[in-house]
């Protein structure tokens, strides 16, 4: 299917104090990489997906482009009141979208709040819709908004979690289905896909964006870890059904409710064999930081299909900055894949994705490095879901040359690297 893209640039949105999003054609649409403000192409543009949602951002001035000129303006005060204050806007692309450039803002005050942990993108409003810069990057509809009945969903819910009552990581996926809307719990109790099997209440990182756990006074964490280690037959009671009956089926250790799953290689390894002696349908994954290489090999030998390993940055310093590691290295992080490379397992980077930083000329040459010696399969497209401007100060990123775009940089790692594949999801292996 044709993409749609706007037919002139759309014009900036601002949000007033009452939190009403109101449009302003006095100036155009900006978007932003690194801190550096950009006009969008519009090709780079496209409609709103079903599923986002848009989000003022407290403390923070819209920066639109003037039409005259092309250069960034700054609107500080709402031009239909203008003893008004003002925020800027920006989007939360659903799943499988991944972000060109993030929303356009000056900071106002000495004081500016974190942002909670979401990512920016940026949006402004053309012919009746709203118009975001990215693009979809997976087709798979697994997360897609309408494939989701929400009174479908709680009856087979509740009816799942009365019929086992005794297990506890089914109880808790439920929490996560029911307070969260976590689509992978979502779709686990709707019978298809990926379904997750977190395991894991600790961490060996204290990454700057983690989703489960931060610290007080910093942004708040977007839900609870798992609060205890499932047995393997726990693990495996939601694992085996599922791989039996799912269309396309996988099932994932390492979710955003828990910590690092390899601090709990034992319990895994004990659940992978189990679950292959009960069927040898569907993939068996995990997602992880990649942190102990050993662990690996354990889980190699015990049956795992896959593995996605995150990385914010191919650079061994600016990995360190993020994810704050207690007790590994960026060496132990590429041993790791090269681990399961040497089983012939499949790798996927699950590739933190944030305009400016991503697309550095920099950045682009050590990912290629990493891509030209281990070899990995498959790069997941994930938006970054931070403040834009405390990761920069996290990584302490400084660009010497502008970045390359993020569609420039897309289609050069493509025609450098022609087997890689490219998505959002972990992809099924297995028929």
């Amino acid at each position: 299917m044709a993409v749609a893209h706007p037919k002139t640039l759309p014009v900036l949105l601002f949000a007033t104090s009452n939190g009403e999003i109101l449009d302003y054609d006095g100036l155009a649409m900006a978007g932003s990489a690194a801190g550096l403000f950009y006009k969008p192409q519009l090709e780079d543009l496209i409609e709103l997906p079903p599923g986002s949602e848009l989000f003022a951002l407290p403390d923070r001035l819209p920066v639109g482009i003037e039409p005259e000129t092309g250069e960034p303006a700054l609107l500080d005060a709402n031009p239909y009141n203008s003893s008004e204050s003002i925020q800027a806007v920006a989007a939360f692309m659903a799943p499988a979208h991944t972000a060109i450039l993030t929303a356009a803002y000056q900071n106002h005050g000495t004081k500016t709040a974190l942002l909670p942990l979401f990512a920016y993108t940026a949006v402004g409003w053309a012919d009746g819709k709203f118009w975001v810069a990215g693009f979809r990057s997976d087709t798979d509809c697994r997360q897609d908004a309408d494939q989701f009945n929400q009174r479908l969903l709680e009856q087979r819910t509740q009816k799942h979690l009365q019929r086992q009552s005794e297990n506890r990581l089914i109880q808790h996926l439920g929490k996560c289905c029911l307070t969260y809307g976590c689509p992978a719990a979502r779709n686990y109790f709707l019978g298809r896909w990926e379904a997750p099997l977190p395991c894991s209440p600790t961490c060996n990182a204290a990454c700057a964006g983690c989703i489960s756990l931060q610290p007080s006074g910093c942004c708040p964490s977007t839900q609870d870890r798992i609060s205890f280690v499932p047995t393997e037959k726990e693990i495996a009671e939601v694992a085996v059904a599922h791989l039996e009956t799912a269309p396309r089926p996988v099932v994932s250790f390492g979710q955003g409710c828990e910590g690092e799953p390899l601090l709990q290689a034992g319990v895994m390894e004990k659940s992978i064999r189990l679950i292959r002696s009960r069927t040898s349908k569907g993939t068996i994954n995990l997602n992880t930081n990649g942190s102990l290489p050993e662990a690996v090999d354990r889980l190699a030998k015990a049956g795992l299909d896959s593995i996605r390993i995150s990385l914010n940055s191919a650079q061994p310093e600016k990995h360190r900055l993020y994810y704050r590691p207690k007790g590994f290295s960026f060496a132990d992080v590429c041993r790791s894949i090269a681990v399961m490379k040497g089983y012939g397992r499949h790798v996927s980077l699950n590739y933190f994705i944030l305009p400016g930083c991503t697309d550095d000329p920099a950045e682009f040459a050590a990912f290629s490095g990493l891509i030209t010696e281990y070899r990995p399969d498959f790069i997941q497209l994930r938006n970054l879901n931070m403040d834009p401007e405390y990761y920069l100060r996290v990584i302490e990123h400084r660009a010497a040359t502008p970045p390359l775009g993020i569609r420039n940089w897309l289609q050069l790692l493509k025609a450098k690297f022609p087997s890689l594949g490219f998505g959002y999801y972990n992809p099924p292996l297995r028929p």
